[in-house]
């Protein structure tokens, strides 16, 4: 094109189209972010000597080009995860140690093909194990929930509607009180639920730990915190992925209740009376969840082996 009709043509187009010339010429200089199909949140079964444990991945792009993450394992929280090696359809990526007893990095291969991923994990003590993924669930509501009948998880004396995760239950029920006085095995409910509201009291004595998992895969975390700051592992969390607003914890010893509204994966959690998380998405599951499908109904776990704690006046409302 002639150098005088180019500028003669420039000076009569709109001002949008010369900025979109501008920022054209930009992409063409520094490039842009280009989407990866690795990009989201996967849930994840690894298999373990035969039996599935639950995982889950997260994977977003930073900046131009770089993909990095979270990862939970079997056990612990959502791990950062610092790059992703993504090509030709196959990732990699490398974590250090976080409850595993080892020395060594917990390490993650894998390949995509469509919406599924698939690869092998190499844990800390350089063990093997196979997994695979599927993409997670949005689990967006697009009509608010209509409440059934609320029902009573405790009777007076009786462990009826539950049952231990494992051999040798500690738990006990008496006099309307959840009791495990000793660190043991988890608790389940027999039955399982979608959406619900959830009232729960607890009390536990100084320095000891426990947790309601929503679903049976999302910890709301159960600790001896007054005095804390709001943390990711102190009382009122997600564990590992939401922090409450404000610590609202009572002296050990003194019981205190939480109100639980769970729709799809948005969670508002009141503590003592406060909302300490409004209407929060939680990313994934909680490292020592049931299983990752997080698509489906889940019962209520209450967490066993972190030390004594008691609860009462247990109280779902599902949705209908």
């Amino acid at each position: 094109m002639n150098h005088k009709f180019k500028t003669k043509l420039l000076q009569h187009l709109p001002s949008c189209f010369l900025l979109l010339i501008f920022f054209t010429s930009q992409i063409n200089v520094y490039g842009m972010a280009v989407a990866s199909p690795l990009e989201g949140r996967w849930d994840i079964t690894i298999d373990i000597d035969g039996k599935p444990a639950p995982a889950w991945l997260e994977v977003r792009l930073s900046g131009h080009k770089t993909l990095v993450g979270q990862f939970v394992c079997v056990v612990g929280s959502g791990r950062p995860v610092s790059e992703i090696h993504f090509k030709d359809g196959k990732f990699s990526f490398a974590i250090p140690a976080q409850w595993e007893q080892g020395t060594n990095d917990l390490r993650v291969e894998g390949v995509i093909e469509g919406e599924k991923i698939f690869g092998t994990l190499i844990t800390v003590d350089e063990k093997k194990q196979s997994w695979t993924g599927v993409r997670a669930p949005v689990l967006r509501r697009t009509s608010p929930p209509v409440w059934g009948k609320s029902i009573r998880l405790i009777e007076n004396n009786s462990l009826n509607g539950w049952h231990a995760e494992g051999n040798n239950n500690q738990w006990i029920s008496e006099n309307g009180i959840l009791r495990s006085p000793k660190s043991g095995v988890n608790l389940v409910t027999n039955n399982k639920f979608t959406d619900f509201k959830l009232h729960v009291e607890f009390r536990i004595p100084k320095g000891s730990n426990s947790g309601i998992y929503l679903r049976g895969r999302y910890e709301v975390q159960v600790t001896d915190s007054k005095g804390m700051e709001p943390a990711l592992d102190q009382m009122g969390a997600i564990y590992g992925f939401l922090v409450p607003n404000e610590m609202v914890a009572k002296e050990a010893g003194e019981w205190n209740t939480f109100d639980i509204t769970l729709i799809g994966k948005m969670v508002t959690i009141v503590a003592n009376g406060k909302t300490v998380i409004s209407n929060q998405d939680i990313p994934g599951i909680t490292g020592g969840a049931i299983d990752s499908n997080e698509g489906e109904p889940g019962p209520l776990l209450i967490q066993g082996d972190h030390g004594p704690v008691e609860y009462r006046n247990i109280i779902i409302t599902p949705a209908k």
